[in-house]
């Protein structure tokens, strides 16, 4: 008789697994892809902070979500070469942006600054006082001997970028994405398995259902 239950127990493994892991892998990865990039730094206008050949995860916000002492992508076509640059926000739309060379005040209040490279505040360039247009921001790197930023440009609207420019935010740590990232390796490896599971159950069940061959009856002597 033909043993039904043989191969059934990894047959029902496999339609529990292989849903899981398509859910875990497609929810998790897709929610990356959608709401993250990846970027390497390129050049060392963000050190100490950000090196050059640093691995980035870039959040993808609104411009609505920006706050003073982010560290942002930016894309400017007619600057940088038409390349993405990594720069803070010092100030916002409305911000009074001043530099006596010494320190930065925005409207009036001093900017603690401990990630700028060696305590220089602002080397190369000359005192500013500037007014943020709205929608707009004001933006420097954390190694001023080095970054081509917003004091460079203060003829085109105090040096400020449309907050539109914006690609997104760098996320401090890979703490969530990496997270999300492991759970999608994760039901990749689940989905694979239940697969397996599925091959072997099938196989086990038409081995079991295979009929015996007839053995021939002994030669008459």
């Amino acid at each position: 008789m033909p043993q039904r239950g043989v191969g059934s127990g990894l047959r029902v493994a496999a339609w529990v697994l292989v849903p899981l892991g398509l859910v875990l892998a497609l929810g998790n990865i897709g929610y990356f892809l959608t709401n993250y990039q990846g970027a390497t730094v390129m050049s060392e206008a963000m050190e100490p902070t950000y090196r050059p050949g640093d691995r980035l995860a870039i959040e993808r916000i609104d411009a609505g979500e920006i706050r003073r002492g982010d560290v942002v992508l930016v894309h400017v076509p007619d600057r940088y070469q038409g390349r993405p640059v990594l720069q803070r926000v010092i100030g916002m739309g409305g911000d009074h942006v001043v530099c006596d060379g010494n320190r930065i005040t925005v409207s009036g209040k001093p900017v603690d600054e401990p990630y700028v490279m060696r305590g220089e505040v602002n080397p190369t360039t000359g005192p500013y006082d500037v007014q943020v247009p709205d929608g707009r921001l004001f933006l420097l790197g954390d190694h001023r001997a080095n970054s081509n930023d917003s004091r460079f440009f203060l003829d085109e609207q105090s040096g400020s970028v449309a907050a539109s420019a914006v690609l997104g935010r760098v996320q401090k740590g890979f703490t969530a994405p990496a997270v999300w990232v492991t759970l999608g390796v994760f039901g990749i490896v689940l989905t694979l398995v239940g697969i397996g599971l599925g091959i072997g159950g099938y196989t086990a069940g038409r081995s079991a259902r295979r009929p015996l061959a007839a053995v021939p009856p002994w030669p008459a002597v």
